[in-house]
């Protein structure tokens, strides 16, 4: 069958095809014990990924594809929403429960954007609204588990909240499509349909902090390395100054996300 390129993404932009009821995307070291985990989930009754085939013989990594809609930046209004951010915290959180029961002790896992502290649940790590399927405005699978391993959850909430509240400064965020929002109520929205307790919500705040820097020293390593991607993105999204930006942004309104989980 012919294939026909999936627009989106940065690490494997251009490489991600569909071919008739499939996805063909470029597998990596982990991919193996990715497949295992994705299969043992939907054996626990957790539906919101695609299902492994295999890996092909040239190396690529086959998945079932999912019917849907992925939002490309600049996003469009309905997946801006408080229902479609509720939406996904759902399924990250039925995707948490459901890894409870699966045995992710075995196998290797990237540990790019991996909870330090490891951890008992499936962490997606990368849940930005291009890696999600929705229908109708609300989320029902999520693509690329490149970067998932061991977590807390609350680690795997604040790496999404980071880029789907999103947790940014709106020079950055309105270069995405995000216009101006009220981000420490959105925040408290994720936190809530988590069910965060307080200690975890005081958590919540400090790993954000983190993972701004780890996301930010993510891209510096891929651009570094030539990854064509990340130097496109890094050129168009303004160097190294968007992360100084969103640093000094982050260190400024930290207590208004303080002040509103509280």
């Amino acid at each position: 069958m012919d294939e026909v390129v999936l627009q989106g993404g940065v690490a494997n932009a251009g490489a991600v095809v569909r071919q008739g009821d499939h996805v063909l995307r470029p597998s990596n070291q982990h991919s193996a014990t990715i497949h295992g985990v994705l299969q043992a989930l939907r054996s626990q009754g957790f539906d919101g990924a695609s299902s492994p085939v295999g890996i092909d013989d040239d190396g690529r990594e086959r998945l079932e594809f999912i019917d849907g809609d992925v939002p490309l930046p600049p996003y469009p209004e309905w997946v801006r929403t408080d229902e479609a951010l509720v939406s996904i915290a759902v399924l990250i959180r039925r995707m948490h429960d459901a890894s409870v029961g699966v045995d992710l002790a075995t196998g290797t896992w990237s540990v790019e954007m991996a909870d330090p502290l490891g951890g008992p649940v499936l962490c997606h790590n990368d849940v930005c609204l291009e890696n999600v399927v929705f229908r109708d405005g609300v989320a029902v699978a999520l693509l690329d588990f490149d970067f998932a391993a061991p977590g807390r959850r609350v680690f795997d909430v604040a790496s999404f909240a980071r880029m789907c509240v999103p947790i940014d400064d709106h020079v950055n965020a309105a270069r995405f499509g995000w216009p101006e929002q009220d981000l420490p109520r959105r925040l408290r929205l994720v936190a809530d349909t988590f069910d965060l307790d307080t200690d975890d919500r005081r958590e919540l705040v400090a790993i954000i902090g983190r993972t701004i820097e780890m996301g930010g020293a993510f891209v510096r390593r891929r651009v570094e390395a030539g990854d064509p991607g990340f130097i496109k993105m890094w050129a168009e999204m303004g160097g190294a100054e968007r992360f100084d930006r969103r640093r000094r942004w982050w260190a400024a309104s930290r207590p208004d996300f303080e002040a509103a989980l509280e």
